[in-house]
């Protein structure tokens, strides 16, 4: 099947489908497709059910009675019948679905699935029946596609003693576009303009059509008043998409305390204690609201390059840590018409500070784990990380924004470089001179440090001269500004 012109990137989730759709197989096969919402899941389905001559069936909020009707007008239209089909139980409608195909394989989409087990939580239970050896047998070979949003229950589907457990041919996860994708979606020429939209919006696709009727900042100029009138906006969908997002998760009940934790994490508090302290709460009350978060993806837990036990916290979402730390402070102001300039003209530190410089540091991981290669590196890395090293002779830790790991032939782990990141500052010999002593600081307590561990600077508003000249004379300096970062290696 060839991808509709339509469908920007997604190669390797078309590919995935294609493949399960067009399996030669007889019987029924199952397939479980997942990832926030707004990535564009919908779309993508129901460009291969047109591709295919599938079934798309867009479940809704409703009672199991009103469900099982809606389903059955929608199987009687997909195969021309004039009257709709009528369902008791789900465990007829399946049984009817399941004999949907004759000689070819169909897909059959189950959009928003978690909205009908909320209302009949046997549903996942019928179907494994249905796809049991005599159910297969039976029946025909449909391609049945579960898809939903809720990720904690999508991720559920298939663990551990759950019905489904062992049954599924296929689990797509379809994430956000990383940040050089979203760049050319977006259609910025501009890397620093690029990066601004990325922190604030992040990768998500429906943020630049749907959400914005297509808008997009001409410049650097015009990016304070895109923001304005976009995000800002009372009148904006943007305007509420950093708090609906943790509304919309099921399994989110007491939403003051994940919003307290999120404003926490988007405050720069990134530890257990850290949070708690800001929430006045004890560390140990905060385990299950820390997990949830984790389960629905809108934050990761980062173990610390240095210390195996620790490990900071992160918000996925760029446009949740922007809500947090700019909009939830000044909501009330947001609120009032014509407020909003005001607002993000006070704001100008805090977003730097909170919301560009974390973002930067992150993208600067992003770029070394999956962009940099072994001449920049000086080897082939396993992972990077972000951690504090502790520097008991003067009291104090260095952060260091970039650790790049790789793994020698006897198992033993190497640094293979350090790195660190500046979304404000020209970077000169002086940031050189400090990762250098850092260096020789890491050398002494960690015996995966060597004298060739290569020595990272990345920066937005770029090097002094000095540096660069220093740079092309060095090989374990590597200098990396936005137009490397979104398009070298």
């Amino acid at each position: 099947m060839e991808k509709p012109s339509g469908i920007f990137d997604r190669d390797y989730e078309w590919s995935q489908l294609t493949r399960f759709v067009q399996y030669h197989g007889g019987e029924a096969t199952l397939g479980v497709v997942s990832g926030r919402r707004r990535q564009g899941k919908t779309f993508l389905l129901d460009a291969v059910c047109r591709a295919a001559d599938g079934f798309y069936f867009a479940a809704t909020e409703a009672t199991e009675a009103e469900a099982l009707r809606q389903f059955g007008t929608a199987m009687a239209h997909h195969l021309g019948e004039p009257v709709p089909r009528r369902f008791e139980r789900w465990d007829e409608a399946i049984q009817a679905l399941m004999l949907i195909a004759s000689d070819r394989p169909v897909p059959v989409v189950i959009d928003e699935f978690p909205y009908l087990v909320k209302a009949s939580p046997e549903l996942p239970s019928l179907i494994q029946r249905a796809l049991g050896p005599q159910g297969q047998r039976a029946g025909s070979p449909i391609r049945l596609l579960l898809c939903g949003s809720a990720l904690s229950f999508m991720g559920s589907l298939l663990a551990g003693t759950a019905p489904l457990r062992g049954r599924a041919s296929l689990e797509l996860v379809v994430p956000t576009l990383d940040f050089r994708l979203a760049r050319e979606f977006w259609e910025l020429d501009d890397p620093s303009l690029a990066l601004l939209v990325h922190a604030v919006v992040g990768g998500t696709p429906a943020y630049r059509r749907e959400f914005t009727l297509g808008d997009v900042p001409r410049d650097r100029a015009d990016f304070g008043p895109w923001v304005i009138r976009n995000v800002l906006n009372s009148g904006s969908p943007l305007f509420r998409e950093g708090r609906s997002l943790l509304s919309e998760e099921p399994e989110l009940r007491d939403v003051a305390l994940y919003h307290g934790v999120l404003s926490a994490v988007a405050g720069g508090n990134h530890t257990r204690g850290g949070i708690a302290n800001y929430l006045g709460k004890k560390s140990t009350d905060l385990g299950h609201a820390l997990t949830m978060l984790e389960d629905v993806g809108l934050i990761c837990r980062e173990a610390d390059a240095f210390h195996g036990k620790r490990s900071a916290y992160r918000i996925t979402e760029p446009i949740v840590s922007f809500y947090h730390a700019i909009m939830r402070p000044e909501w009330t102001d947001l609120e009032r018409p014509g407020s909003a300039a005001q607002v993000w003209e006070r704001s100008q530190a805090t977003f730097c500070s909170q919301v560009l410089g974390p973002h930067f540091e992150h993208l600067a991981r992003l770029w070394t784990r999956w962009y940099a290669d072994v001449s920049t590196l000086g080897g082939r890395r396993t992972r990077v990380a972000s951690g504090v090293l502790p520097d008991p002779a003067n009291r104090t830790g260095h952060e260091i924004d970039v650790v790049a790991f790789s793994r020698m032939d006897d198992g033993r782990e190497k640094i293979l470089a350090i790195g660190e990141a500046k979304s404000g500052d020209v970077v000169g010999r002086a940031h050189l001179d400090r990762l250098e002593r850092t260096r020789a600081l890491l050398m002494d307590r960690d015996e995966r440090a060597t004298p060739e561990t290569r020595l990272l600077l990345f920066s937005v508003a770029g090097f002094m001269p000095q540096l660069e000249e220093i740079a092309r004379a060095r090989e374990d300096v590597q200098l990396v500004d936005l137009e490397r970062l979104y398009g070298g290696s």
